[in-house]
């Protein structure tokens, strides 16, 4: 594995290894984290890194582009075939590329348009007013209700007639339960608005129907290809065929320079791999698995954000547990499980702290786990809670998390 890069450059080399190392002795609990299938990995490390093609298939400002151009075409094809999308863009480097294109497509600087709070469960991208998305246009930001915690569709309304978005953005990474996007789309008509839905975190679910898709009812689509769908980090955009000139101008010129055509290309093999029988069972088991992870953490006390999940992704409220989201994050990398800390609703302490967790199933569903595993880790959790300042404890725990890796061991086909 990697032999040339070893005898090339043995510090970059060892790296990589000690990540490999990492990915592969400890449970991956973050929902935005995956592990791409070998066929994934390898389309990322090709020749097609080598070629510049700015512009789209057909049509690129450089000569030599026969090769990339039947790449880009698959991917296009393939995505467009997954979501039943009119037009597709598979150039976008990240989620964040695909939202900025969207807004500088449809929006002018100063215009207004609707995000969710990034503190209630939405993204940097959708206006925070640290990033370009909040700096160069005014936001205004809907959030979840106080005693449900989840999204309040009337006071969405509410808030559109009363501030005449040109834009409204329906879509979170921190948020368990289905969002309604014909809700959405009404809204948005209501007041004129075109309505974009981030899927980045819930692409996965959608394409194999366990969650519903915002393809019918939005006027533009956005997503990552990694998180759920299990591909390359790296995103794209669909849309209405009436928006398919401005979006891809905003991508390219408007946005960035030449596209990836390495990544695209395991773009194309991540859209086939999602179109099989054997995809959909495993999105099946993503929320079979979070379902049963979050039972068995609430039988064990721990308060969840909106009592629970429908998708991948579960929200913790660690005060009942007395620890802040930082030193809950840091306790459980003691014993070999990777979270991250998260800001829930209306919480109290800063980002930097944040008064949550939030977990998710992907990445364990992808080495082979399922309920009867989920169940183990939300007792190995819930333990490590209860015993966080016994050591022996802590130890024993961390072995339980070390057994579960070794009888789900992930990328064997690397020491080959």
């Amino acid at each position: 594995m990697l032999n040339f890069l070893r005898m090339t450059d043995e510090e970059v080399f060892k790296a990589v290894m000690c990540e490999l190392g990492r990915q592969r002795n400890g449970l991956e609990l973050i929902a935005s984290e995956n592990f791409t299938s070998i066929a994934v990995l390898e389309a990322m490390g090709t020749v097609l890194t080598n070629k510049y093609a700015e512009g789209l298939p057909g049509k690129r400002y450089y000569g030599g582009c026969e090769c990339v151009d039947i790449v880009e075409d698959l991917a296009r094809e393939r995505v467009k075939k997954l979501f039943g999308a009119q037009h597709a863009n598979v150039q976008p480097h990240s989620g964040t590329q695909a939202n900025l294109a969207v807004y500088f497509a449809l929006l002018n600087p100063g215009d207004t348009y609707m995000g969710m709070r990034l503190d209630q469960g939405g993204h940097l991208s959708h206006g925070s007013q640290v990033t370009v998305s909040g700096k160069w246009f005014n936001v205004i930001h809907y959030g979840v209700r106080k005693d449900t915690e989840t999204i309040d569709y009337d006071e969405v309304l509410d808030m559109a007639k009363k501030n005449k978005p040109k834009l409204i953005v329906a879509g979170a990474s921190a948020y368990p339960r289905i969002i309604d996007f014909e809700k959405f789309s009404q809204i948005a008509k209501e007041v004129g608005a075109f309505l974009m839905v981030d899927m980045a975190h819930i692409a996965g679910l959608i394409a194999t129907g366990f969650h519903p898709s915002p393809v019918p009812y939005a006027d533009v689509v956005t997503s990552t290809t990694h998180k759920t769908l299990r591909g390359p980090r790296s995103g794209f955009i669909l849309c209405k065929e009436e928006l398919k000139d401005k979006i891809d101008k905003s991508v390219f010129p408007g946005n960035q320079g030449g596209p990836l055509m390495h990544i695209i290309a395991a773009k194309a093999v991540a859209f086939k791999e999602a179109m099989t029988p054997g995809f959909k069972k495993y999105a099946e088991q993503i929320v079979k698995n979070a379902k049963a992870l979050a039972e068995t953490l609430n039988s064990r006390g721990l308060r969840l954000v909106s009592g629970g999940t429908d998708n991948h992704l579960i929200l913790i409220d660690m005060r009942a547990s007395n620890i802040s989201g930082k030193d809950a994050e840091a306790l459980f990398a003691k014993i070999g499980i990777t979270v991250n800390k998260n800001s829930i609703p209306f919480d109290p302490e800063p980002p930097w702290k944040a008064s949550g967790i939030r977990i998710g199933t992907p990445a364990l569903t992808t080495r082979g786990m399922k309920e009867a595993e989920m169940i183990e880790i939300g007792n190995i959790m819930s333990d490590a809670l209860d015993f966080r300042d016994d050591e022996q404890k802590l130890d024993e725990l961390k072995k339980r998390v070390s057994e579960l890796c070794l009888n789900f061991p992930l990328y064997p086909e690397l020491d080959r």
